[in-house]
């Protein structure tokens, strides 16, 4: 017996005027039925210096922030080394990379989309989407950045906000965090 397909989140992080904020919606689908409204899909974690989000199956997201952690507590000062080298091991170990998610990472000066073929990639314009409604969000986000006044964690609600109008895998139940506002707050 297979499950069926399970389409879940849009995750959203826009770095503007020195500020980063990151979200995401609440929707988990699973086949033609929502099975959950209010997942929390975005959280932060070192004393809310890094916002971390995920796309994909939970229990293989939480791992993988568990393997992020690690990586940060290793190399603390540096998180494109952390997460360089969690992209590593779960590219290259044969428990991980059956894992079957994408994680989006934000800290001050950095956004990293990581991914289990070994991507880390960092976007040119500042903006980072992924999930079932991330290609929404990302143009929303593009259109909002650049042409009108809202700041970082504005963009991302309104461009979330926009998604959830356009990607039927995607609701309204947004949550946002911003580096420094949200400091220590766990999803």
């Amino acid at each position: 017996m297979t499950l069926p397909s399970v389409h879940a989140t849009t995750v959203l992080a826009v770095r503007k005027d020195g500020r980063t904020a990151m979200g995401g919606d609440g929707q988990v689908t699973m086949g033609d039925t929502v099975v959950k409204g209010r997942a929390r899909k975005v959280r932060a974690v070192k004393d809310g210096t890094i916002l971390t989000g995920f796309a994909g199956a939970v229990a293989d997201a939480f791992t993988l922030f568990e393997k992020l952690e690690e990586k940060l507590e290793r190399f603390p000062a540096n998180m494109p080394k952390a997460v360089v080298e969690l992209a590593k091991d779960w590219r290259m170990d044969r428990y991980l990379r059956r894992l079957d998610a994408l994680l989006a990472v934000a800290d001050k000066n950095h956004l990293f989309l990581v991914s289990g073929t070994g991507d880390v990639i960092e976007p040119d314009d500042g903006i980072l989407a992924i999930g079932s409604g991330g290609s929404y969000a990302l143009a929303a986000a593009r259109a909002l950045k650049d042409s009108s006044d809202l700041d970082a964690q504005g963009v991302v609600q309104r461009a979330l906000e926009i998604s959830s109008e356009i990607c039927i895998y995607t609701n309204s139940e947004i949550v946002v965090h911003e580096l420094g506002v949200d400091a220590g707050e766990t999803v």
